[in-house]
């Protein structure tokens, strides 16, 4: 028997869960959601990651990080053979994958460099940095730096232009086929793909069917809203993300405490509520 004091709730909530858990799958960003703004540390998301991995649930890393920037902490979480998305839903990637020759990301610089100056010169991206100028505007380390520059799909970078400058900058590359995200700190460029378009791939592959997704940038808006639920991350550092229709509903949930902090909440929060299920039977 179970101790009085669980209650009959909890153990419905339990046998629920237990019925459920084989088909939820979870999508995080990492930079401002499950990582530290500032430190990038994970560990205030410890309760919440721990519980992912006892249930079973796959846990889905989908950032505008490279993969080689994302492999090492895929590893240190445990993660074993489970995809990530990289570089803003350009590819997504399974350990262990040979990403090949860097030809996206070839293609994209020599469109830029075929702008005209200036629309081209107010746009600073990674491939016109060093290791330590990315070191000191992303805050990290110089190792870290090499990776966040060892791109394959995508190119970030800052806008120091006027809004009228980067409309016309924006005009001038989508008629080269170039896509623009923004995302909490970066312009992020690319031929296309999107985290919530490898999130739905994902889930085919992997058989699941309930999802909850968690973000707190504007490139993050679409794996939200695809999601079961969704999940903003309070953002003190960027553009955020504004009033989506999926909070009136209560299907997008907003959280009080940012970063890894309001992870780890809003990912207990719902695992302790029955009515994530609902509308999936």
């Amino acid at each position: 028997m179970f101790p009085r004091q669980l209650g009959y709730g909890y153990l419905i909530f339990m046998k629920t869960l237990h019925e459920w858990h084989g088909r939820l799958i979870v999508f995080t960003d990492l930079d401002g959601t499950l990582l530290d703004h500032a430190t990038y540390s994970h560990a205030a998301a410890a309760p919440a990651l721990h519980a992912l991995s006892q249930l079973g649930v796959p846990l889905i890393l989908a950032s505008s990080k490279t993969a080689p920037e994302m492999l090492p902490l895929h590893a240190a979480l445990g993660l074993g053979d489970t995809p990530i998305i990289v570089e803003n839903g350009a590819a997504r990637v399974t350990p262990g994958d040979t990403l090949g020759a860097h030809g996206d990301y070839d293609r994209l610089r020599t469109i830029l460099s075929e702008l005209p100056q200036d629309l081209r010169a107010p746009y600073r991206g990674f491939g016109d940095m060093t290791d330590a100028q990315v070191a000191q505007i992303t805050g990290l380390n110089p190792e870290g730096a090499g990776l966040a520059r060892q791109r394959s799909f995508t190119e970030p970078g800052l806008w120091s232009g006027s809004d009228a400058g980067q409309r016309a900058f924006l005009a001038a590359l989508e008629a080269r086929g170039v896509t623009a995200r923004s995302g909490g700190r970066f312009l992020t460029l690319s031929f296309g793909g999107t985290k919530a378009g490898q999130m739905q791939g994902i889930m085919g592959d992997l058989g699941r069917d309930i999802a909850i997704a968690l973000g707190d940038a504007p490139n993050d808006i679409e794996m939200i809203e695809t999601a079961t639920r969704g999940v903003i991350i309070r953002n003190d550092h960027g553009k955020g993300i504004a009033p989506l229709s999926g909070e009136a509903e209560g299907r997008i949930l907003r959280t009080t405490l940012p970063g890894p902090e309001g992870w780890n909440a809003a990912i207990l929060g719902l695992l302790d509520q029955p009515a994530l299920m609902q509308g999936h039977d």
